[in-house]
C-alpha cells in the first residue's frame, strides 16, 4: 500500500481479497479527527461505516468512478467512515463473482480491517482515532452498485444495518428492459450498437481475463463523437440489455439461454414460475426479500431509461409487505445518474441531507 498518504481527503487502500490471480481492492476514507468533539482525547474511537459500490452495470467501473462526493462528505461530518469497493467484473465474471466479492468485502471491513487500519496509521505516522465498530455497518450503491448492495442486505455477515440504493438494479430482473431485443434506441436516445465491434466481450470468451478494475476512458474532444466512450467496457451493459441477453451474462447461462426462457414466461399472462430461475435464485434480491432485510430507503428517477423506474417501486413493494422500514423517493422527471449532473448539490440538497439522516439513525 505504497501509494497510501495520510491526508483525510485521501484514500487508505487495502486488499480485501486474492481471487483468479487478481487483487480486488477497497478505498477507506476516515473522517477529519476534529469532527466529533466529544472526544478530546486522542484514544482509538469506534464510528460506523458505508460500505459503497459504484455503478458501471456490473460490466466497467471501479472504486473511484461516478464517486458520490455528497454522501462521502455528509457522512464525515457526522463521524461515519466512507469506503469503496471494487468487485469482479462481467463478464467474464458472473452475478455468483459479484456476490462472492461482496459479502467479502464486508466480512473484511467488519474483521481484518480494523488490524490493517492500525498497522497502517502508525506506518504513515498518523494519529487519527478512527476505526470501524463492526457492528455498524451500512451499504450503498448506485446503478448496478444498488444490484450490490441488495446482496448485502440478503447474504452479508454481519448483516449490514441500512441500505442505500439510488436507481439500483436488480429490483425486478424480469422485464423487457434485461429480457427483449431492442430494434431501436432506448437508452437517453443513444446509437444502437453493433455487437461485431465487442467480440471480446460476447459469449464465448476467447481468454477474457478476470478484472476488477476498469477504469472511465473518453475519447478527446477532437474525436468525431467528442468524449465518447474509449473503454469498450463503458458501452457493453447496454448491448446486452439492446439483445434482451443481459440475465444470461448476470449469471453464467448462455447454453440454453436463461433470457430466451424468460422472455416467453413474463408474457404468457400466467403467474411467473419460480422454477425457470431455480438454479439462479439465489442473485434475483426481488426472490428473497424476508423481515431480515434491513432498513431501506431507495431513491430513482421517474425518467430513468437505464434502470427503470418500476424496480424500486417493486422492491419497495415487496419490502413492505415484509414489514421492513423503507422509503422510495421518486424524482419527477430525474433520469439515470441524476446525483452525477452539473447542479446536483444544490437541485437534490435536501434529498441528499434526508439519505445521510436516515442512515446515521439506523447506524447509530
Amino acid at each position: 500500500m505504497s501509494d497510501n498518504q495520510c491526508n483525510v481527503d485521501s484514500p487508505l487502500t487495502f486488499i480485501y481479497k486474492e481471487v483468479d490471480g487478481i487483487r480486488v481492492l477497497l478505498d477507506v476514507y476516515l473522517p477529519p479527527d476534529g469532527v466529533d468533539q466529544q472526544f478530546a482525547q486522542q484514544v482509538i474511537q469506534y464510528h460506523p461505516a458505508v460500505v459503497y459500490f459504484h455503478g458501471g452495470g456490473l460490466t466497467v467501473g471501479n472504486k473511484r468512478s461516478w464517486f458520490p462526493t455528497w454522501l462521502k462528505s455528509r457522512l464525515h461530518a457526522r463521524g461515519i467512515i466512507f469506503i469503496s469497493a471494487d468487485h469482479r467484473l462481467i463478464p467474464p465474471g458472473t452475478g455468483y463473482d459479484v456476490l462472492a466479492d461482496v459479502k467479502d468485502a464486508i466480512a473484511f471491513v467488519a474483521g481484518d480491517l480494523n488490524v490493517q487500519l492500525d498497522q497502517e496509521l502508525a506506518d504513515l505516522g498518523s494519529g487519527s482515532r478512527f476505526r470501524i465498530d463492526p457492528t455498524s455497518i451500512g451499504v450503498a450503491g448506485t446503478s448496478a452498485g444498488g444490484f450490490c448492495a441488495y446482496l448485502c442486505a440478503i447474504y452479508a455477515v454481519p448483516k449490514p444495518k441500512v441500505v442505500l440504493s439510488l436507481y439500483g438494479m436488480g429490483g425486478d430482473f424480469l422485464t423487457d428492459q434485461y429480457l427483449a431485443p431492442k430494434t431501436q434506441s432506448f437508452l437517453r436516445g443513444r446509437e444502437m450498437l453493433d455487437p461485431a465491434q465487442f467480440s471480446e466481450y460476447m459469449h464465448p470468451f476467447n481468454n477474457l481475463q478476470s478484472t476488477s478494475d476498469s477504469p472511465l476512458v473518453y475519447h478527446p474532444q477532437s474525436y468525431h463523437i467528442p468524449g465518447y466512450p474509449a473503454n469498450p467496457r463503458m458501452l457493453i451493459s447496454r448491448l446486452y440489455l439492446q439483445l434482451g441477453v443481459a440475465l444470461d451474462y448476470i449469471t453464467g447461462q448462455h447454453e440454453p439461454s436463461l433470457s430466451v426462457a424468460l422472455r416467453k414466461a413474463i408474457h404468457t399472462g400466467d403467474p411467473f414460475d419460480e422454477a425457470l430461475i431455480s438454479d439462479h435464485k439465489i442473485i434475483f434480491p426481488q426472490f428473497n426479500v424476508t423481515s431480515e432485510w434491513p432498513a431501506t430507503y431507495l431513491i430513482h428517477g421517474t425518467n430513468d431509461t437505464a434502470v427503470l423506474l418500476r424496480e424500486s417501486r417493486n422492491l419497495h413493494s415487496l419490502l413492505l409487505k415484509a414489514g421492513v422500514e423503507v422509503v422510495l423517493e421518486e424524482l419527477p422527471g430525474r433520469e439515470h445518474s441524476f446525483d452525477y449532473q452539473p447542479g446536483a448539490e444544490l437541485e437534490n440538497e435536501r434529498s441528499f441531507d434526508d439519505i445521510v439522516q436516515f442512515l446515521y439513525r439506523h447506524l447509530t
